[in-house]
């Protein structure tokens, strides 16, 4: 592995790792990320567990597998940290739960799979995989998908797992400005809000056969009611995938699946010839012109990335074919 290169100082609206082909790209989600609120040891801990993502999904790559091995390993270390807002790290709903949400698909014959708002799934990503190879559906949800992980026999925990004081002060700090706010003495920063809408983590994966595969799995919107589905678990918003692009978002779900953002940027490349920065910051683009924010990641067939955003910071990675490591927090 070759000696890790620590990037902070990328630009949002550029391929960011240019003229390099690469297996593989993460995010860890999009928000208000800046170096005056980023502590050393936190920055470093971000730093460490996207490197550790990256090289388990190139693990797999190495191996010879599948580009659906190297999205869901590189996923599963991030949904077991609690740093990120999926699986372990999931935000609390408003009535004080984990309400999580995945997403996977192959782009070699366009199979996908999903499931969104589930409880017990340890790691949801796995139980999307199993949706899509072992299931005659797309989406499951709630119970139903849960019955079917459980069948599948992957690891169903106690809801009490996903506990995290982190997110739990995040949810009482929200409610707390809400009920400020309706008195119009709200003293907390706006981004206490705003971040209350981002929060994802998501790979995308070219395999040495050629194929992508692109993932997405996030515990949603902090303070969320009735149930609430982002983008990340819709095929098409907040994750695509076919023979020429891979595609994963973090951010504003709602506007994501508006803009039918994933799809979006496909349709970009194979219709109007665009290359995958200009596809991917169009979209980002246009999300922001409706009020959005957030970014995608993209990976095409040729190893060219691009990792746009129009937030204050995206945590971001991506690994070169030769096994080099580049990390970006802030914008």
């Amino acid at each position: 592995m070759k000696k890790l290169v620590f990037s902070l100082l990328l630009s949002a609206s550029t391929v960011a790792f240019a003229q390099k082909k690469y297996s593989l790209v993460i995010h860890g989600g999009a928000g208000t990320i800046t170096k005056e609120n980023m502590t050393p040891a936190k920055e470093k801990a971000y730093t460490e567990k996207l490197t550790e993502a990256l090289k388990a999904g190139y693990a797999e790559l190495q191996k010879g597998n599948t580009s659906i091995a190297a999205v869901q390993s590189a996923i599963v270390i991030l949904e077991d940290s609690p740093l990120f807002n999926a699986g372990k790290g999931a935000v609390f709903t408003n009535d004080g739960k984990n309400e999580m949400d995945a997403s996977i698909m192959y782009g070699k014959d366009l199979s996908a799979g999903a499931v969104a708002g589930v409880h017990t799934i340890k790691n949801p990503i796995k139980a999307a995989i199993a949706v899509m190879q072992n299931s005659g559906h797309v989406m499951l949800a709630g119970a139903g998908a849960e019955k079917f992980a459980q069948q599948s026999g992957l690891d169903i925990v106690d809801p009490k797992y996903f506990w995290t004081k982190d997110r739990w002060d995040g949810l009482q700090k929200l409610k707390q400005k809400e009920l400020e706010k309706s008195k119009k003495i709200s003293h907390l920063p706006d981004y206490i809000t705003v971040d209350q809408k981002f929060g994802t983590v998501g790979a995308v994966a070219l395999d040495k056969e050629g194929n992508i595969a692109a993932g997405t799995s996030t515990g949603g919107m902090t303070n969320k009611k009735f149930g609430r589905i982002g983008d990340s678990p819709v095929i098409g918003a907040g994750t695509y995938a076919n023979g020429q692009v891979g595609v994963s978002g973090t951010g504003w779900g709602e506007f994501f699946i508006r803009a039918t953002a994933a799809r979006t940027v496909a349709a970009k490349m194979e219709y109007q010839n665009k290359d995958i920065a200009t596809a991917t910051q169009e979209v980002i683009s246009e999300i922001g012109k409706m009020g959005g924010d957030g970014g995608v990641i993209a990976l095409d067939k040729d190893g060219n990335i691009a990792m746009p955003f129009n937030t204050a910071g995206m945590y971001r990675g991506a690994i070169t074919q030769d096994g080099q490591v580049e990390i970006g927090i802030y914008k």
